[in-house]
């Protein structure tokens, strides 16, 4: 490491953070299967320090399960579940909180050994304690997206789902731009303004995209209208609009309609955004990287039609939202290089400023 300050850097801490990251990673894909499996309300208590252990004896699981049994999710959809069965839901959810608690502490244990050692570059520092209060805010997320579907729902509220997800989503984007930041270094020059923004403004419309995967999985949108391009022979199928605003967070032919309109838009931008690129010969391989996010873009997005059109099985579902988070992660070194070089653009000879 060089020096503590200044224009410093740390690989071991580059390393832990993305480490971090990987595990950010796992539980993104992890609770996308505890989702379709229907599991997350199996636990329908909060214990951050007891709750690591799962019931050991029959008493204990007999009591879980009555647990259970008082919720509008098993009196309306699981009557009738096996003990069994209820195990089988039970551990998915399980497993999910225990590796949120594995994260947290995988993050917060090396985190001061790192500073004790003096290891943490100190303009990262605060931006660790950042990432670290964030772990902890979504946990206490976790719990009030749980709580929407123990009284009244037979499920969690859409809206509580996405703010989760997207919490996550941006943890992840923080521990991979830090890591970045920690392996190479302070360093001031930027590129041209114009390229940028158009990077930082396609990782927001990949970012929004997660957004609205996660109201179409709230809302178990990608169950019905299985058919593509259309959506049941029609362009939009009839929407609720008497639910007012709700509707764009609720309606299941609305959800998945913004869903897929959103993503047309996003693959013409990001080959837009590629071919420019290559076009400019931007230098230093950022027209790779450019080109790395729109091949990227369409693969998730033929992932996308094959898992819609096959009623979104377990494993095309939760290979989709593994591919959501990888896009993203792609799209944020896209935008990290961006930032971080002085490209030479030419178009013809003449040098341009940049995309926007």
């Amino acid at each position: 490491m060089k020096r503590f300050g200044g224009r410093d850097q740390s690989r071991a801490v580059a390393i832990w953070l993305w480490l971090v990251a990987a595990m950010v990673f796992a539980m993104v894909v992890v609770g996308g299967v505890t989702r379709l499996t229907g599991s997350g309300l199996s636990i329908t208590e909060w214990k951050p320090i007891m709750g690591a252990l799962p019931p050991f004896s029959h008493a204990d699981w007999m009591d879980a399960f009555e647990k259970y049994k008082a919720i509008p999710q098993y009196q309306q959809v699981n009557a009738g579940m096996s003990l069994g069965e209820f195990q089988g839901i039970f551990f998915w959810e399980w497993f999910h909180r225990l590796l949120g608690r594995l994260i947290g502490l995988v993050f917060a244990a090396p985190f001061v050994v790192f500073l004790f050692m003096r290891k943490v570059p100190r303009r990262l520092i605060g931006r660790c304690v950042i990432l670290l209060g964030l772990g902890g805010l979504q946990g206490l997320i976790g719990w009030w997206m749980v709580t929407s579907g123990l009284s009244e729902r037979v499920d969690v509220a859409p809206e509580r789902l996405t703010v989760h997800l997207g919490l996550a989503l941006v943890i992840f984007m923080g521990l991979i731009w830090t890591g970045l930041e920690a392996w190479n270094g302070e360093e001031h020059s930027r590129s041209p303004e114009g390229w940028s923004r158009g990077a930082a403004i396609l990782l927001g419309a990949v970012f929004f995209q997660c957004l609205l995967g996660g109201l179409v999985a709230g809302a178990k949108a990608g169950f019905v209208y299985t058919d593509w391009p259309l959506m049941n022979g029609a362009v939009l199928p009839p929407v609720e609009w008497g639910k007012g605003a709700l509707a764009f967070l609720h309606d299941q032919a609305l959800v998945q309609f913004n869903h897929r309109i959103w993503a047309y838009g996003l693959l013409i931008g990001g080959t837009v955004y590629a071919v420019q690129a290559w076009r400019w010969r931007l230098a230093e391989g950022l027209g790779a990287s450019a080109f790395a996010v729109a091949v990227a873009l369409w693969l998730q997005a033929a992932l996308g039609v094959v898992t819609l059109i096959n009623a979104v099985p377990l494993w095309l579902g939760g290979l989709h939202q593994a591919g959501a988070a990888l896009v993203l992660a792609i799209a944020t070194v896209n935008l990290w290089r961006v930032r971080r070089s002085q490209p030479r653009l030419f178009v013809s000879g003449p040098r341009v400023r940049g995309l926007f």
